[in-house]
């Protein structure tokens, strides 16, 4: 999708140059992280089928040390330490007028964030599908032991935070770099970003109650109830995107206005042919 449209008349040396501006899909950026994501994500699945149950079974072998909790402390080490350096700088980086883009500018902005929902959604079904039902089956047909396992690796240290840092991330950008937002905080987005917060107790408590006295591992244990409190966080990702297309919806009809009609910028000679 490309619609050109003139932007406001800029003055230099007393001439009048008209700024173009196009309305623009980030095509490009999105398959180019998609594909990341599925080879990512892909290659960590085939890392678990082919090592989970060769040298993952017990924590206290070497070789547990050596293919999983390395992996554990590269990871967890990367993704904090991207956020705590991503998260300031777009902050500190922020437009100082965020309101004088125009709104062709602004909704380029908006369909960055449809797009990089988009993937964000493809990675959250596989973590939450494929990497939550490999976790439960392992845990399933072998001993538990400690909080440490290859499935908790890939979901509890892995998956998961990187999801949570993601929209941690994307909160700080929407409130710098959406006018809309830069007055106000989207309560959707907020209720998004505090299901993490919320479901960290929980998790403890999960863990600390499979180790003493709740071996089943079964969806439906109690110590799994308060795990909803997340799900319930991601559904408030509807409310954001009502706010982000009220949004589109003046930003598309102030671009109209702005758009002359097409029979007055066409020449006489061709109007009347």
């Amino acid at each position: 999708m490309s619609v050109a449209l003139p932007n406001k008349a800029l003055t230099e040396d007393n001439a009048v140059t008209a700024e173009i501006e196009t309305l623009k899909i980030p095509w490009l950026l999105m398959f180019t992280l998609l594909i990341g994501t599925l080879l990512i994500f892909g290659t960590y699945r085939w890392y678990q089928q082919n090592y989970s149950f060769t040298v993952g079974l017990d924590y206290f072998e070497p070789e547990f040390q050596t293919y999983w909790m390395n992996l554990f402390y590269v990871q967890m080490a990367l993704i904090i330490i991207s956020t705590l350096i991503i998260a300031p700088t777009l902050w500190f980086t922020r437009p100082k007028d965020i309101h004088a883009i125009t709104p062709i500018q602004e909704l380029n902005n908006y369909y960055l964030v449809f797009g990089l929902m988009s993937v964000a959604s493809v990675g959250l079904l596989i973590s939450l599908g494929l990497f939550v039902e490999a976790d439960a089956a392992w845990h399933q047909i072998t001993i538990r032991d400690t909080d440490f396992t290859p499935t908790h690796i890939a979901l509890f240290y892995f998956a998961l935070p990187l999801i949570f840092a993601s929209i941690a991330i994307a909160f700080v950008w929407v409130h710098t770099r959406l006018p809309d937002f830069s007055q106000r905080v989207s309560l959707p987005m907020a209720i998004t970003v505090g299901g993490p917060i919320l479901i960290m107790p929980n998790l403890a408590f999960n863990e600390w109650g499979h180790t003493f006295f709740y071996a089943e591992e079964l969806f439906a244990a109690p110590i799994h109830w308060g795990f909803v409190a997340l799900a319930w966080g991601f559904f408030a990702v509807g409310g954001f995107i009502l706010q982000c297309l009220a949004r589109v919806k003046v930003l598309t009809n102030l671009t109209h206005q702005e758009q002359p009609p097409k029979d007055q910028s066409e020449p006489l000679s061709n109007q009347a042919a």
